[in-house]
């Protein structure tokens, strides 16, 4: 039946193309402004590496999760344990899931107890309105564990009254509700939100529950001030089998709560602009060893991170300069970690420059950090651009990164994993040059990117018969290449009505290892070698489309594999109706710690908007 459909799907969309001939604008993102929280630029003056999904393409493509959507970005690599982003990792050019920042709207979602609980979002796909994310050294930007990269998540907060509801059902169980409504009042506007997803997992003890609901609220007394305020929790409760330990162990279970809530402060000139903002992020993690028995072995851990940050800039004759402070108290109590706090602070300096008859930006910047168990340090770095025509721009960046251990690293216990007290801080100097070619309707971009680490963590062992501990590596390198094209045929070649958008993606990367110590490896050298990425949306007629997507993955230490996932949808102006399917060639596959991922899974919904 599946096999079927996929045929259905793919053979429609080539068939019937040519039915329509309304016109199609496909949005690009050059406009488009970094939410860098430091110096915020449009898309298309930035010199690094950054891909943008937009809500057009968030609404079409073949997904359930955030983190599925991340997926189809290339040098970015989710590992799954499980279905739709249930537990998931994200890496970006090789880096640990440690080494990769999540914010929402600029807030970090950084946790003391451990990088796995990044991507445990208080918010829903059906609340954002993009996501950025900058590939390369973010240190310098963001602050620590911007190592690899960074991903900032951006909501939405609609001008117009509306209503939306969604419903969803699939293969084992799948179900899903989901509500929202935004109303304008004065000079504010209001954004609320809930959904609950479910399923009762491919395979054993794999089910799942989710729940979400968002709050955010932007209030402008005046022409040049504004207040935003924003609060997100999810509620997780999943069957974990095999996720964290031997794939023998098929009866672990975890509860996840994460909140957030922060209050900003913006005020603007011509010339200036200030920004403050406190928040506080919590998250409490119950993992169980044996599900109908928690009395033989569980953890409970409840982090919490509350801090003050302002932002300044201002332009002037010499440029525009960005400087800024960040503070706050991270603390963990944990009946296996035991009970710990840390204090951070920030303070940055950068400033951009143009040069040549605005050919030529320079941007060199540097960052302090201070931590009170691991002391200060200084991250400099600096971007370089020369746009050689409008369409046409080199650009290159260098810039030091560093990121402290975790309380997980340095103190978990059990009988297969020892945390180590002594472990220091990983460092790495990381480089990057491209070319990007931008043109109405079309955007290539390619760069070769260097990561040199020094004393970089990872869990390892000598004999298969040790416990995993994290050691300091000696010296780790990441290089390789990384290639974007993005085409939004109708904007490009007007004549071109039924193909609407063609993406493509190729991302390699080489690691090499100085660590003679190490015989097995568990997250360092778990990278991608060779990831290709390659999708359509077509215009089958005047509001049916579809979207397929493919993805072949070659990892260093597990077997290659490719997947096709696929979106047919009616799109009217007051409903949506859709059928998708993941994985339509029921591939089998693994992406982390062994644990057998879906095969094809068949999804159908509607939503109605008011």
């Amino acid at each position: 039946m599946k096999k079927t459909l996929l045929f259905l799907l793919l053979s429609t969309g080539f068939q019937l193309f040519a039915q329509d001939s309304d016109s199609l604008q496909y949005t690009f993102a050059e406009t488009v402004v970094i939410q860098a929280n430091r110096l915020q630029l449009p898309f298309n003056e930035n010199s690094r590496s950054v891909s943008i999904l937009t809500r057009e393409q968030l609404e079409s493509l073949p997904v359930v999760s955030i983190a599925e959507v991340l997926r189809y970005v290339s040098g970015v690599d989710i590992r799954q344990r499980g279905a739709h982003g249930v537990q998931a990792d994200v890496s970006i050019r090789g880096g640990t899931f440690d080494q990769v920042l999540v914010l929402i709207n600029g807030v970090k979602m950084s946790d003391p107890q451990t990088g796995h609980h990044s991507l445990n979002l208080p918010i829903d796909l059906e609340n954002v309105e993009r996501i950025e994310v900058l590939k390369g050294p973010g240190a310098r930007i963001f602050g620590q564990n911007a190592f690899a990269g960074a991903i900032n998540i951006i909501t939405k907060n609609p001008d117009n009254q509306m209503i939306k509801l969604r419903v969803q059902g699939g293969d084992f169980g799948l179900y899903g509700v989901k509500a929202a409504g935004a109303l304008p009042i004065g000079n504010s506007r209001h954004y609320l939100s809930f959904s609950r997803d479910a399923s009762n997992g491919y395979r054993h003890n794999t089910d799942y529950v989710l729940n979400n609901a968002f709050y955010q609220s932007e209030w402008e007394p005046t022409d040049n001030q504004q207040w935003q305020f924003m609060a997100g929790f999810t509620d997780r409760k999943f069957g974990a089998n095999g996720f964290y330990a031997s794939p023998a162990f098929t009866e672990q279970y975890e509860e996840i709560q994460t909140s957030i809530v922060s209050l900003g402060y913006q005020w603007r000139n011509e010339r200036l602009q200030i920004a403050p903002r406190a928040y506080w992020r919590r998250n409490q993690d119950m993992y169980v060893f044996v599900r109908d028995n928690p009395a033989l072995y569980r953890n409970m851990h409840i982090g919490n991170v509350a801090g003050a940050e302002v932002n300044v800039n201002y332009r002037s004759a010499l440029g525009t300069t960005g400087i800024g402070i960040d503070a706050n108290q991270t603390a963990l109590r944990s009946n296996n970690l035991g009970d710990w706090q840390r204090t951070v602070f920030s303070a940055f300096v950068e400033h951009r420059l143009l040069l040549a008859d605005n050919r030529l930006d320079i941007t060199p910047g540097i960052l302090f950090n201070y931590f009170s168990d691991f002391g200060s340090n200084l991250l400099p770095g600096i971007d370089l651009g020369y746009r050689f025509r409008e369409d046409l721009k080199l650009f290159a960046n260098a810039g030091y990164t560093y990121r402290v251990p975790t309380f997980t690293d340095l103190y978990y216990e059990d009988r297969a994993n020892i945390g180590n007290p002594n472990l220091q801080p990983e460092a790495a100097l990381s480089y990057e040059a491209g070319l990007s070619y931008t043109l109405p309707g079309w955007r290539a971009q390619a760069s070769y990117f260097r990561r040199v680490g020094q004393d970089l963590i990872d869990w390892t062992k000598a004999a298969e018969t040790d416990p995993w501990q994290p050691q300091n590596f000696g010296r780790v390198t990441m290089q390789g290449l990384d290639v974007n094209v993005d085409i939004a045929l109708p904007t490009w070649l007007r004549q071109v009505t039924w193909l609407r958008r063609v993406n493509l993606g190729y991302t390699y990367i080489d690691a090499q290892t100085f660590n003679e110590d190490a015989t097995f490896s568990r997250y360092a050298l778990d990278n991608l070698n060779h990831q290709f990425i390659a999708g359509m949306e077509t215009k089958i007629i005047s509001k049916l489309s579809l979207n397929a997507q493919f993805r072949y993955n070659n990892r260093v230490n597990l077997p290659d594999y490719s997947l096709v996932d696929a979106r047919l949808f009616w799109n009217a102006p007051k409903y949506l109706l859709f059928v998708e399917v993941s994985n339509l060639t029921n591939t089998q596959y693994t992406e982390t710690n062994l644990v057998p991922m879906p095969g094809a899974w068949l999804r159908s919904g509607a939503e109605w908007r008011f």
